[in-house]
């Protein structure tokens, strides 16, 4: 059974025509289920719990970046998420516009989105962990100013610039390689003096007492902080176009 999570901007009018598409479409595929819109849900881990209880075997985010920040949190923080892991599988129909993680996944649009639905291509990735939230693409902060502290060793950037720990690629047009499934972040700072530097980690500490780390694009959350990595935590309905292999 499919069970569509809807965003709450959604309802706005300018995305009438788009939700209409993409039911029609579904229908035709015979992909129709539940439609389950977060306007008004106050409880989206309980509502979401309820529906695996009752059997949902695919749980689809429509909307973009925050609508499945919203929708893993929810489900991963259940006590029932060994059962989330085992049988039920995240799809992504992105509309609008912040929708960077559905590009990783392969998922240009949402006409695109209903085919590969229905092709069902799924991969287990990892997680990134910053706090109490997870992330799939990458975790972002200003350099300057900025400590890394990895294994026993830190280090200090006093250069502009920005520091990125990623899990996903977001952008093909990045210049490094970023493999969802090695239980690793890519840490990827880039000052604006063209000098790059790569590590990689299980897991680091950042400080930065005049800057915040920006989660996936959407969460703003003050250092220091602890990010880590949670390898094959999530199943995920991907494109053939995906960034990873």
């Amino acid at each position: 059974m499919h069970v569509y999570i809807y965003d709450d901007y959604l309802n706005k009018s300018k995305y009438n025509k788009t939700i209409n598409r993409i039911e029609i479409r579904l229908t035709d595929l015979g992909l129709n289920g539940k439609i389950i819109r977060l306007g008004g849900i106050k409880n989206i881990k309980g509502t979401i719990q309820n529906e695996i209880k009752l059997g949902a075997k695919t749980i689809v985010a429509v909307g973009n970046n925050q609508t499945i920040n919203k929708i893993i949190g929810a489900v991963i923080d259940t006590d029932i998420y060994s059962d989330f892991q085992k049988k039920t599988i995240l799809g992504i129909i992105p509309v609008g516009g912040d929708n960077s993680i559905a590009a990783s996944f392969g998922i240009k649009n949402e006409e695109e989105a209903c085919n590969i639905l229905l092709a069902r291509r799924v991969e287990k990735i990892d997680l990134g962990i910053v706090g109490q939230y997870y992330f799939l693409n990458q975790a972002t902060i200003q350099s300057l100013g900025t400590i890394l502290e990895i294994d026993d060793y830190s280090l200090e950037i006093i250069k502009r610039g920005e520091v990125s720990i990623i899990n996903l690629l977001s952008d093909k047009n990045q210049s490094i390689k970023s493999n969802p499934h090695d239980g690793k972040l890519d840490i990827y700072i880039k000052t604006k003096r063209k000098d790059q530097t790569y590590l990689s980690a299980k897991k680091l500490l950042i400080t930065n007492p005049n800057n915040k780390l920006l989660v996936d694009g959407v969460i703003e959350m003050a250092t220091p902080i602890e990010v880590g990595i949670s390898k094959d935590r999530v199943n995920v309905i991907v494109g053939k176009d995906r960034m990873f292999e």
